[in-house]
Parts: structure tokens; sequence; C-alpha cells
């Protein structure tokens, strides 16, 4: 966006743009969120950001009546496959807090010098002032949302010390811990005793875009493995190995409440995971996706139009594990999610159990060393498909295999497609669901053909237009084919479902009749 459709943006408003850029004012002193409901600046005082680090740098504070850290991320660090995205998935899951600045460099291939220059002048700011934002927004949220000792949010947050975080409070918020948390409502639950700081229950409100389609717990609820993951249509629970411990969180979601609110509740945790763990639940939901900018594109294709109506703001899901996610779609790959299902649960047995085990939850996915030493054992099917997961497996757990959040699609195939089994598929699936690649089209996908077919037909029954010639691969609607997937994966299970429910339905009225009009046998007068 160039600074007149940024300008516009903020005159009008509009919500859709909180998060993707901040506002500066030079007379104030002051950044803020493009919807701020203050008068609108004067252009001749306006800078635009592309990151609330870059205004921190620049010296502003924070605007206390729009809070311009409470809002959705970007979608931006997902559709940038260059260093500074990749970096930014990187900051926004902790590594810096675990690594420092030179653990990331690292990851990226840089020289942390480098890796400072490039940032700085791609995102204004570098790497130690990025990680500093993002540890004051989670801080901002804890503070606001939660009845935790100030001590507990600094560390959880990040900071090194209670000294460091109060200052940056002050430095970007322009108010103490006490006063920003004054500035919202909160019930005040009874906080963890001593002994429970280590491993803390906490529930969060997750910001996100409207519109919101819940249909991607529907995606993980028919994907989940029992005592790992429970999912419904409207809420996901899983255990997840983290840094520094378990953790345990559900994700609930009340379409019916004001605001749609998403609520994460963590079960435990260890806080210095806390940041990593609020960065992968919100990619697992895609909670920071632009729907109305995607289905725009979307509904542009008379393939896809009908169903983006049907099903605005559908969303793509994420994953909270890197190693599990590559396991689970070489294991996925050319058969039925729920014959995948069912070889996962038996590989599940090979996990150890979860140090915080709770309401049906009481397994961690195996890790990448038990699947090699033992694991592969309990997997059925054929033997080559067998020894390609216990051969990835193996090179995990050695680290000659490492991939994650700070990878491009370049880069996963580079690592990826060497590996035996693993084809253009895996990766594509890969790349959709780890790095949030956002114009992924599987066009080999059964389910993707399927759903193809069932949406071949506009809205109204009518065949589409002989006039429109769509390309097979839906490169009209670049960069958004991953979306495109999503609907083409929903459109085949919705025909699949109506052609089961028709069957039964074929079935009864074929019995029905029979038995209806079977009349009672006579009685013979002897």
């Amino acid at each position: 966006m160039d600074f007149l459709q940024r300008y516009r943006a903020i005159d009008a408003r509009d919500t859709r743009f909180d998060g993707q850029f901040y506002t500066a004012v030079r007379t104030t002193g002051i950044y803020c969120r493009p919807s701020c409901p203050a008068r609108t600046p004067k252009a001749g005082n306006v800078t635009f950001y592309e990151t609330s680090a870059a205004a921190h740098d620049a010296g502003y504070r924070a605007c206390k009546r729009c809070l311009p850290e409470a809002v959705p991320g970007t979608p931006a660090w997902n559709l940038r496959s260059d260093i500074a995205g990749r970096a930014m998935r990187l900051i926004n899951d902790g590594v810096i807090n675990r690594d420092g600045v030179e653990g990331l460099a690292a990851r990226l291939g840089y020289s942390s010098r480098q890796l400072n220059r490039i940032l700085s002048h791609e995102l204004g700011a570098g790497p130690l002032s990025l990680a500093r934002a993002s540890r004051a927004q989670t801080a901002r949220t804890l503070l606001v949302s939660t009845p935790m000792k100030v001590a507990d949010i600094a560390f959880a947050a990040g900071f090194s010390s209670v000294r460091q975080f109060n200052e940056t409070i002050g430095e970007v918020f322009a108010m103490t811990p006490s006063a920003l948390r004054a500035t919202a409502r909160h019930s005040r639950a009874p906080g963890p005793g001593p002994a429970a700081v280590s491993s803390t229950a906490l529930t969060l409100n997750l910001p996100y875009r409207e519109p919101f389609d819940p249909g991607v717990f529907d995606f993980l609820a028919v994907r989940a493995i029992p005592g790992i993951e429970e999912g419904t249509s409207t809420s996901y629970a899983r255990t997840l190995r983290l840094a520094h411990g378990d953790a345990r969180f559900t994700v609930d979601f009340d379409a019916d409440a004001p605001g749609r609110p998403l609520m994460l509740t963590v079960g435990a945790l260890d806080l210095r995971d806390l940041t990593s763990l609020l960065s992968r639940v919100r990619r697992l939901l895609d909670l920071d996706a632009d729907p109305v900018a995607i289905d725009g594109a979307l509904a542009a294709d008379p393939r896809l139009a009908a169903s983006v109506a049907r099903l605005p703001g559908m969303r793509m899901p994420g994953a909270v594990d890197p190693q599990e996610l590559l396991i689970r779609a070489m294991i996925g790959q050319q058969i039925t999610v729920a014959a995948a299902r069912t070889a996962l649960i038996q590989l599940s047995a090979a996990g150890s159990g979860c140090l915080i085990p709770a309401d049906g939850l009481h397994r961690l996915f195996p890790t990448a060393a038990q699947i090699a030493e033992t694991g592969f054992e309990l997997l059925r099917g054929p033997q080559r498909r067998i020894d390609s997961v216990r051969g990835a497996a193996a090179a995990m757990a050695s680290g000659e295999l490492d991939f994650g959040y700070g990878d491009d699609l370049p880069g996963l195939e580079a690592k990826l497609l060497p590996l035996a089994g693993v084809g253009p598929w895996t990766v594509g699936y890969v790349a959709m669901r780890v790095i949030g690649a956002p114009d992924v089209f599987l066009a080999n996908d059964a389910a993707v053909r399927n759903g193809i077919r069932s949406l071949a037909r506009g809205s109204d029954g009518a065949a589409l237009s002989p006039e429109f010639r769509p390309s097979a691969d839906f490169r009209e609607i670049s960069p958004w084919r991953s979306y495109a997937t999503m609907h083409l994966w929903r459109a085949a299970a919705s025909a699949q479902a109506a052609a089961r429910a028709a069957a039964r339905a074929a079935s009864r009225s074929r019995t029905r009749p029979a038995t209806a009009q079977t009349p009672p046998p006579k009685k013979v007068m002897p």
C-alpha cells in the first residue's frame, strides 16, 4: 500500500487494517491503529510504520485510546518469504527469548550484524526492538486479561527482569503496569500460589478479523488423536511439548456471544513458553489472516463464488509442531482422513505420558526420536511407507533435517524432497500448515479434484458460462490458492457427506415399503 491508500484507510477508520501498519503523528508523539476513533491527523504530520517496533524506535508511544497493541497481527509475515518475513515468524515464536539474536541469525543463515541491517532497512527496527515490541504486546494482554502477579507477567512475556519490564511498559504505553491493568476489567480469580508459578493456568481472549468461519474446528476435530487432542465444531484442545515443558490448552468459539469471542484457556504451562504458545495457537487457527481481502479475490472465480458466499472467512489450519506435522503428512498422503487417523492413533502409543494430564488429554505426540526407535513398529501398511516415516523421523532426531516457521517454500522443497516418500504434495501440505504459505495449490490431491467437480456447476445449478475459461491451477486468484484448496476440500467433504446421507435414505426407503406392504398372514379355518 502507498501513502495515499493508507491515509484513506485511517480516514475511514477501517478496522481491516488494524495490525497491518501503524500511524504515527509527529505533533503528538503518539502512534495509533488505523481505526483509532481520534480525529484524523493532517497528512503532513503522519508517518506510517510497518511495525510497532519501528514506531517505538522513532520515539513514539502507544495511543491510550485505541491501544494499537491489542489487535490481530499482520498476514504479511506469511505472504512475505523474504528474510524479514521469515525472521518475524521466528521472533513471534519466541526464538530471541530462547536463543538470542545470534540464535535467530543462525537459523536464517546470516550474521547477527547483517540480520540487524536487513531488518532495520525492511521494517524500520532491528531484531531486539522487534522482540521488545512482541514482549510488550504479550505483557499488555496478560495485564488486562488475567490477575497474574506483575512479576510473573514480566518473565512470562520474555523480559529478563522486572525492572526491564517496568521500563518498557512505561516507554511504550506511557503508563505503569498497574495503570495499564486498570484500563480493563477482568475477573479477579484467585491467583496461583508460589508453588504453581512455573505451571500456571490462565484464560485469554484471542483477537481476530471478522468474518470468522469456525470450520477450522471441524478440520481439526476429524483429525484429532484421542488422548492428545479433542475437538468439536466450536472447540479444540490438546497437549503440546514446548521448550520448557509440557502444556495443555483449549480454544472455544462462541458465535452467539457479543463480539463472537475466541477464548484460549491454558490448562497448565511454564510461563517462559507463553509467547511461543500464543504464537502457535494463532497460527493454528490462522487468526492473523485478512478474510475480507482473501474472500474478495476468491469470489471473483465463478467456481468458488457460491462457496465463498456460503462460508465467508474460511481459515487455513496451521501447525503447533512442525516435526509432528511432517509425520502426519507422510502417513496421511494417498489415504483417507479416517485411515490416516487410525494409523496415527496406533502410532500415538509410542509417545510419552503428559506431565500435566487432565480432561481426557494424557499423552504427548511421540517425538521424532521415539518414532525412529520403536514407534515405526506400530505402523501398518506398505513397508516402503513405514521405512520412509522412520527415515524422516531419524533425520529429524539427529538434527540432519531441521525446518520450521523460519523457512520459505524453496527452502522446504530443498530440505524435504530428498527424503524417501516425500513428494510435491507433502511439501505443499507442510508449507500450507507450517509456514502458512498462502499460494499453494495441491492439484493432484484427490479431494481437490472431487471438490472441483462438486463446484463445477453454479450456485443456481446451471453450468458455468462457456466464455469462462478458468485455468486448472486457479492461477487467477493467486496469491490465495491455499484458501481455494480449503474451499475445495470442504466442498468435497460436503458432497461425500450428502452422498452418504442419500444412500442411507435410499436404503431406508427400500426397506420400509417392503415391510409395510407385506400383508399379515391369513388365518386358515380348520
